[in-house]
């Protein structure tokens, strides 16, 4: 049972991601600058969603070791299937801004409750488990850009959003097959708000009183920032040395296959020799493919280079999460995934403010070395900041 629950828990994951990153690359960029949006504006609005999770990816995270998690998985897939249908009606920047928000529901809510159903589900080999789902969710990250990017060439831009809505409504129904057995609440039914509050803020206080959690959380965010940066803007670079939305598209879905490929291995990887070699290993790499996109322009040396940035990130985001699970108590799971959700998602967000900024006053060459520098330092920490890899 537990087999088929993980096959239709990755299932979901595909088509729920190939649904929003169908709207989020290119074609979130792109349309915002079709409304007149300049660098700074689009920085904003692609961070806008990820904003959302800073807000509710942790309080999701510790609800759902309280409550039953399928009512929460419900609600982020359902945040999935709706707001895409709402894209092609938007005509100003801010109307684009507040569905930007909305749509954030989506990864902030089901994102975290989703990595801790995979702890759930599997409590040995975690490596290769969110080496697994991490490769569905990327499969859905290289698919979504493609299509979109093709689509708003061939049909425009609502055709993309309609079928971005269409995909997440599929990631709804799947869900609705997992039949996840109900979660016992930790508290008793018809306990107050004070309860329910009580008990988030024991998780969280268990949560951030691990400081190896709290690093190797900001080590993932730091990565989240070039990767920000990346999504924002390498769309904006390539149009502007003279291609055009579809090979964008390309380039990201590159840097998503050689993504996909990379995380079971890498997952199984971690197992084996340890997280920690492997996370230092692919921060470096992150950090030397962003600082050398922008001095490049061939779209040979893109691809390579978008590969390049996939590998590292795979490398990174299967060891980060099996690490954070490793350490932290099975009581506060939800929690712990959900900070580190929060984590991310602040470097998420401030990549393309960072690089909107920098961009805006020093260049492309500039704004892109200072971020990969930026990772290497959270590459240093991390080495030295987190000592184990045992529980406490």
């Amino acid at each position: 049972m537990k087999s088929r629950q993980f096959a239709l828990l990755c299932g979901v994951g595909l088509f729920a991601f190939i649904s929003y990153n169908l709207v989020r690359m290119p074609v979130l960029s792109l349309y915002a600058q079709s409304l007149g949006a300049g660098p700074e504006a689009i920085g904003f609005i692609v961070s806008a969603s990820t904003l959302t999770g800073v807000f509710l990816k942790w309080p999701a995270g510790a609800l759902s070791d309280i409550y039953d998690r399928r009512w929460l998985l419900l609600a982020g897939l359902l945040a999935f299937a709706i707001p895409p249908f709402f894209y092609q009606f938007v005509s100003d920047v801010g109307w684009l801004i507040a569905l930007r928000f909305a749509h954030g529901m989506a990864t902030a809510v089901f994102a975290p409750i989703a990595l801790a159903v995979v702890a759930d589900l599997c409590r040995e080999a975690r490596g290769a488990a969110y080496g697994s789902y991490t490769a569905a969710t990327q499969a859905g990250a290289m698919l979504g850009p493609v299509l979109g990017g093709w689509l708003v060439v061939s049909s425009g831009f609502p055709s993309a959003f309609v079928t971005a809505g269409v995909l997440g409504t599929i990631a709804v129904l799947l869900f609705l097959l997992m039949r996840l057995p109900p979660q016992i609440p930790h508290v008793a039914s018809g306990a107050g708000p004070a309860v329910v509050m009580r008990e988030m803020a024991r998780g969280a206080r268990t949560v951030i009183g691990n400081m190896r959690v709290v690093v190797t959380s900001v080590t993932d965010g730091a990565r989240q920032v070039a990767n920000g940066a990346l999504m924002a803007f390498l769309p904006i670079y390539v149009v502007g040395i003279g291609m055009d939305a579809a090979q964008a598209g390309v380039l990201f879905g590159v840097q998503s296959v050689t993504s996909f490929f990379s995380r079971p291995t890498m997952g199984r990887a971690s197992d084996r020799i340890g997280r920690r070699p492997l996370i230092v290993l692919g921060l470096v790499v992150c950090a030397a493919s962003l600082a050398a996109i922008p001095f490049t322009r061939p779209f040979g040396g893109l691809m390579a280079l978008s590969a390049l940035f996939g590998f590292g990130e795979a490398v990174v985001n299967a060891s980060a999460a099996a690490l954070v699970a490793d350490l932290s108590e099975l009581k506060t799971l939800g929690s712990a995934m959900g900070m580190q959700g929060t984590i991310m998602d602040i470097g998420h967000a401030s990549g393309p403010i960072l690089a909107g900024v920098l961009i805006g006053a020093l260049g492309f060459q500039v704004a892109f070395s200072i971020i990969a520098g930026l990772v290497l330092l959270a590459a240093a920490a991390f080495r030295f900041g987190v000592g184990s890899e045992r529980p406490a």
